[in-house]
């Protein structure tokens, strides 16, 4: 494997496992607001990230690449609203898109065909994470501000449940 490639999957395993962190940093901002449906969907967004974080920590050790743990930066958000864990959980995940992206690239570039494949499931991954946070904000615009609606939408992210992803490394 390229060392570039290498370098930038082993530093994605730190940036998954700081997207579990921040995920369940507003996991805690909701259980404090009495919203245990916002919680319980941010730690399975936390649970997910782990398990990202895992198959390419996975990934990497089957290819004979050295996996270099790093320290996990304590998320600094701060929340004032409701709405702002669902922002910047959004723009998290655009950010984690485009570290995927970058990933993709360079593995192109070294004609590293086994990673292009491995990452085409966390791409199109990113994409329904991206969408199931835009969703979770219309949502929220739509029915926030009203005490009963916001009841619902509350009960109905308590229902979510984790499913581990199903990749073949």
């Amino acid at each position: 494997m390229n060392d570039k490639v290498s370098a930038l999957l082993n530093d994605q395993i730190n940036k998954e496992f700081y997207s579990a962190y921040l995920y369940l940093d507003m996991a805690n901002f909701y259980a404090g607001k009495g919203l245990d449906g916002f919680s319980n969907w941010y730690e399975i967004q936390a649970k997910e990230e782990q398990d990202h974080a895992m198959l390419i920590y996975q990934y990497l050790q089957n290819n004979g690449e050295k996996v270099t743990l790093e320290a996990i930066a304590k998320p600094d958000k701060v929340f004032e609203d409701l709405m702002d864990p669902l922002k910047d959980g959004l723009e998290h995940e655009r950010y984690v898109t485009s570290l995927i992206h970058a990933i993709y690239a360079a593995a192109q570039e070294a004609n590293d065909f086994r990673t292009t494949q491995f990452l085409d499931w966390f791409i199109k991954e990113q994409g329904e994470e991206e969408k199931n946070s835009m969703d979770l904000i219309t949502k929220m615009e739509l029915f926030g501000d009203d005490r009963r609606s916001l009841y619902l939408l509350n009960n109905e992210l308590s229902a979510r449940v984790y499913t581990a992803p199903s990749l073949t490394l």
